[in-house]
């Protein structure tokens, strides 16, 4: 087969080209930054009539370039290689081999035709603070694992066999090398035992490690549900018997959301305009690592759904948050009541924002009204879109509130201005 199309990180190295920064690709493991780089964007400039002796390619954890580990070596190869004035594109990958190597790019920054894109993979690279080692020059791009349009793409075949396969077994794209289930399972499994624990705790010096691992599987467990340092510590002494205190939690929470593994959705009050301190709502950054971690064991439809929708809208640019909105009421006995609703995602890019609830089925009357009780009490103008997990054609109801499909959603990225 051919390759997979990553066109939205392509067009971002694209737009980035010659703009005097270093370009710094992050992510977590395994979700293809090196295939980007080494594959996409070095055709691409092939394609431009780029000629191979003006782009300087390294994979640095290559033992054939061993050498140029060594800062030195690694700088004066980069300069001995640039021997006119055309551009050069210095591709470097796994570059965390290089020790201080935030010197030597910081030093490729003085070649004036000399445009660097790096990669790397070690728990500092993992780290949302990267970008700070470059005193101001560096221009990040980060990936995410495939989304379902990426997949689908990919693989063609039947929409619903693939979203099953999809949100059993996750984006990461090694996993599309792997034939059977079981190998599928083991590669996911072992990516948290031997990879992402591992960073972790050379870069955090992690003082309970059986703790981290422990929050993990909470998390794993608890997608999409309401949580706090504080819940999470009782949730860890009655389940496990295990005595930690909340602010441990909320370290070991910074941690899992800088390394990539989760990302933390706040709660934002749509009529007040303000966000709540806590609780926030998890997600993980691949459902094929969550369901691991669980062995398989919760496949509940409509958390998966959920997080997958919002990993979609992460990928797309858009900042996400879990919307409240205040109902005050009167009762019988005259006296103000306060009840707070939900809606499941409120999504921001740019003067952009749009409501959207996400809903396995719409298949009860009491269904259909729970769900878009909190759209209509928004008593604003923002679309307002529900998705199901159905193959129905997008339409309108008579409150002017959107319904689409959950395949057409995550395959059609225009679908919210439709």
């Amino acid at each position: 087969m051919g390759l997979i199309a990553r066109d939205r990180y392509l067009q971002k190295l694209i737009d980035r080209k010659e703009n005097g920064m270093i370009k710094v690709i992050t992510g977590i493991r395994r979700c293809g930054k090196t295939y980007l780089l080494f594959e996409l964007f070095y055709n691409y400039l092939k394609e431009q009539g780029v000629d191979d002796k003006h782009i300087i390619k390294l994979a640095l954890d290559d033992t054939k370039n061993k050498k140029y580990r060594n800062p030195d070596e690694l700088y004066y190869y980069v300069r001995a290689q640039i021997l006119d004035d055309n551009p050069y594109y210095i591709l470097l990958d796994e570059v965390q081999f290089v020790d201080e190597f935030e010197d030597v790019l910081n030093g490729f920054l003085h070649i004036k035709n000399a445009d660097t894109y790096v990669t790397g993979s070690n728990a500092k690279f993992l780290s949302k603070d990267i970008i700070t080692e470059f005193r101001g020059r560096g221009d990040e791009v980060r990936v995410y694992p495939l989304t379902f349009k990426e997949y689908y793409g990919y693989l063609g075949g039947d929409k619903l066999e693939r979203f099953e396969e999809y949100a059993q077994f996750g984006g990461l794209p090694l996993t599309l090398s792997r034939k059977s289930t079981e190998d599928k399972a083991k590669y996911l499994s072992n990516l948290f035992k031997e990879v992402y624990f591992k960073d972790l705790e050379e870069r955090y010096s992690i003082d309970l490690p059986e703790v981290l691992q422990l929050l993990t599987d909470d998390l794993c467990s608890s997608i999409g549900s309401l949580t706090n340092s504080s819940k999470l510590a009782k949730d860890l002494k009655s389940a496990k018997n295990v005595k930690v205190d909340s602010q441990t939690i909320a370290t070991y929470l910074e941690y899992l959301e800088e390394s990539f593994l989760f990302n933390q959705a706040k709660r934002y009050d749509v009529k007040g305009k303000k966000y709540f301190l806590y609780p926030s709502k998890y997600y993980c950054t691949d459902m094929g690592l969550r369901n691991a971690r669980l062995n398989f064991r919760q496949q509940e439809d409509t958390h998966a759904i959920e997080n997958i929708i919002y990993n979609e809208l992460i990928a797309r640019g858009f900042s996400v948050d879990v919307g409240v909105v205040e109902i005050v009421s009167v009762g019988e006995d005259g006296k103000r009541h306060q009840k707070q609703r939900e809606i499941d995602f409120v999504i921001n890019k740019g003067m952009r924002r749009y409501y959207i609830q996400s809903a396995l089925a719409l298949n009860t009357d009491d269904k259909e009204k729970t769900t878009l009780r909190s759209f209509l009490e928004t008593k604003d103008f923002f679309k307002k879109i529900i998705v199901t997990k159905s193959y129905m054609m997008p339409w309108f109801d008579d409150n002017g509130i959107y319904h689409v499909g959950l395949y057409d959603f995550l395959l059609d990225e225009s679908i919210l201005e439709s």
